[in-house]
C-alpha cells in the first residue's frame, strides 16, 4: 500500500511539473510583442541582410552561376559536387549544396515577408517606413530572381508562412512577374544614397539595376532601357562611375567604391572561437567562396576557370600595345604576369615553384591574395553583385535590342577605355544590330567573367546547350528542355503534394 501511494504521488508531482513547464515565458519575443516601433522595423529588415551570410547564398550560389556556365569547371575530388556543378549529372535532387541555395533563398523570402506583413501597421516615421518596405520588396524580388533563374517553376509565398502551408508550384513566368513587381515597388521607395552608418544598404540604383536584368531575362528590352535611364539621364546620373583601377572592384581593401551598385558586405569576426566572444559565439560574418575557388595549397580549388576565355582577352591589345590588364585581375595562372610562371606570384610563391608546368586557371576575383598567403572560411571580401560596368553593358545591349545601336557605342567605349583599349566606335564602327550583339557578348565575357553573370547571359541569348561542349566538356551531358533548370529538391516534393518536379527530372 505504501508503495502504491508513493507511485501515485510521483505521477501527480510529474503532472504538476509538466503544467508548469507549459507556462508561456512573458519575456519571450513574439510577433505581437516585437513589431512595435521604428527600431523593430529596422531590426526586422536587418535580418534580411543577414541572409546574405548563409552558406548556400554566399558560397554555393556563386559557384552554381559560374560553374554551370561555359567559363568554369570543377575537378573537385568531391565527385558529386563536380558532377552536379559542372557536368550536368545530378541523380540526387537533395544534393546538399543545391538544396542549401534553394533553402537560403526561401529563408530570405520569409524574412522579407515578415517585414512586409508587420511594418505597415507600425506607427513610425513614414519616410523610414517606406525605406524599410522598399528594402523588403527588394530582398523578396532578389531571392525570387535567383530562384527563377536557377529553378524556374517554384512556389510563390507572399505572406508569412506557417507549418501547414502547402503552396503550389507557380509557373516560371509568374515567378518572374513577381520579381519585377517587387523590384518596381522597391525602386519607388528606396533612397538614392545613405549616410556612412548605413553603408551597404540597398539603394534605388541597386533595385533598378536588378530590375533591368529581370526585364532583359524576359525579353523586355525597352523596359530595361527605361529602368537604366536612371543612371544616365535620371536622378542617378553622376552617382556612379568606373574606378580607375579595375582590380579595385575585387579587393577587400577597396570596398563600396564608386563603381559599386549592389554589394554584399562581409567581414571578419576576430573574436570568433575565442573566450572573449561572449556575444556571438561561432558567428561567421564572412564568406567562404575564396576558400573554394583558391588554388591547391591555399584553398580547395573545388571550382576553377576554363582557359579558352583567355583567348578572348587576347583579341585586343591596349592602345599602348600591352595585354589587357583585366586578365591578371581575373585569373591566377602561369601567365598572370606576362613574364611567365617564374614571375607569376601565387599567394607569395611563384607559379613555377607551386605548380610546375600545370596549365590550370583559377578565378582570382574575390580572393585575398593581395594581402594573404592562404585562404579560409571567413573571407571579409565583399561580393560585388552588380557593378557600374555591368550597368553600362546592359544599357548598351538593351539600346541595341530596340534598334538604337549607334547610341549604344558610347557605353561600351567607357568600359573598353578603362581597360586601356581603343574605343569600339573607332575600331568597329557601323556594326548592325546582330554584329553589335556579338560584340556585346565578347565585352561582357572580358569584363565580367567570374562574377556570376555568365549563366544568365547564356540563357538570355538562348546559347545554353551541348554546342558549348567544345569549350566546356561538361556540356556534352547537357540536355535541352532539362538542364536549363535545376530539379526541385525531393525533400520538398515529399512534404508538399502541391509541388511539381521540373520537366525531365
Amino acid at each position: 500500500m505504501n508503495r502504491l501511494l508513493y507511485l501515485l504521488c510521483t505521477v501527480l508531482t510529474l503532472a504538476s511539473c509538466q503544467d508548469e513547464l507549459d507556462i508561456i515565458n512573458p519575456n519571450q519575443i513574439t510577433n505581437d510583442s516585437f513589431w512595435q516601433d521604428g527600431t523593430d522595423a529596422v531590426q526586422g529588415i536587418n535580418a534580411a541582410y543577414s541572409t546574405l551570410h548563409r552558406t548556400g547564398f554566399s558560397r554555393w550560389q556563386p559557384m552554381l552561376y559560374d560553374l554551370r556556365s561555359d567559363v568554369g569547371t570543377s575537378t573537385s575530388p568531391w565527385a558529386e559536387l563536380a558532377n552536379a556543378m559542372n557536368n550536368f549529372i545530378q541523380p540526387n535532387s537533395n544534393f546538399g549544396p543545391m538544396t542549401d541555395v534553394y533553402a537560403d533563398n526561401y529563408v530570405g523570402i520569409s524574412r522579407a515577408n515578415q517585414v512586409l506583413a508587420n511594418v505597415p501597421d507600425i506607427d513610425m516615421d513614414e519616410d523610414l517606413k517606406a525605406r524599410v518596405l522598399g528594402e523588403a520588396h527588394f530582398f523578396r524580388g532578389m531571392h525570387y530572381y535567383h530562384l527563377a533563374s536557377l529553378w524556374g517553376n517554384v512556389p510563390l509565398q507572399l505572406t508569412p508562412s506557417s507549418p501547414n502551408d502547402l503552396p503550389p508550384t507557380s509557373p516560371e513566368d509568374d515567378v518572374w512577374a513577381q520579381v519585377i513587381a517587387d523590384l518596381e515597388m522597391a525602386a519607388d521607395n528606396l533612397p538614392l544614397q545613405y549616410g556612412a552608418d548605413d553603408l551597404g544598404r540597398i539603394t534605388r540604383g541597386g533595385a533598378l539595376a536588378l530590375l533591368a536584368k529581370a526585364y532583359m531575362q524576359n525579353g523586355r528590352y525597352a523596359d530595361a532601357v527605361d529602368a537604366l535611364d536612371f543612371f544616365f539621364t535620371g536622378e542617378g546620373a553622376g552617382l556612379y562611375d568606373l574606378t580607375e583601377n579595375y582590380a579595385d572592384n575585387f579587393s577587400a581593401q577597396t570596398e563600396y567604391n564608386v563603381e559599386s551598385v549592389l554589394e554584399w558586405g562581409y567581414a571578419d569576426n576576430p573574436l570568433e572561437f575565442t573566450d572573449q566572444d561572449t556575444q556571438t559565439p561561432n558567428h561567421n560574418y564572412g564568406t567562404s567562396i575564396a576558400q573554394f575557388y583558391a588554388p591547391p595549397g591555399v584553398g580547395y580549388a573545388d571550382g576553377e576557370a576554363l582557359r579558352w576565355v583567355i583567348g578572348e582577352f587576347e583579341q585586343d591589345s591596349t592602345v599602348a600595345g600591352e595585354r589587357d590588364p583585366r586578365v591578371a585581375a581575373t585569373y591566377l595562372y602561369n601567365y598572370t604576369d606576362p613574364a611567365g610562371p617564374e614571375a607569376s606570384i601565387i599567394y607569395g610563391t611563384s607559379w613555377a615553384e607551386r605548380y610546375g608546368e600545370s596549365d590550370r586557371v583559377f578565378f582570382r576575383k574575390f580572393l585575398n591574395d593581395d594581402y594573404k598567403n592562404e585562404e579560409g572560411f571567413r573571407s571579409p571580401n565583399n561580393y560585388r553583385f552588380i557593378r557600374f560596368a555591368d550597368v553600362l553593358l546592359l544599357y548598351a545591349e538593351s539600346l541595341n535590342a530596340i534598334g538604337r545601336t549607334e547610341e549604344a557605342y558610347a557605353y561600351v567605349d567607357r568600359v573598353r577605355e578603362r581597360a586601356g583599349l581603343a574605343p569600339l566606335s573607332e575600331v568597329r564602327p557601323g556594326l548592325d544590330q546582330a554584329a553589335f550583339l556579338e560584340q556585346i557578348k565578347h565585352e561582357r565575357l572580358t569584363e565580367l567573367t567570374g562574377e556570376g553573370h555568365r549563366f544568365n547571359d547564356l540563357k538570355r541569348w538562348n546559347a545554353l546547350g551541348p554546342g558549348l561542349a567544345d569549350r566546356d566538356g561538361g556540356f556534352a551531358n547537357f540536355q535541352q528542355d532539362k538542364h536549363g533548370l535545376l530539379p526541385i529538391p525531393q525533400r520538398d516534393l515529399d512534404i508538399n503534394p502541391n509541388l511539381v518536379q521540373n520537366p525531365n527530372w
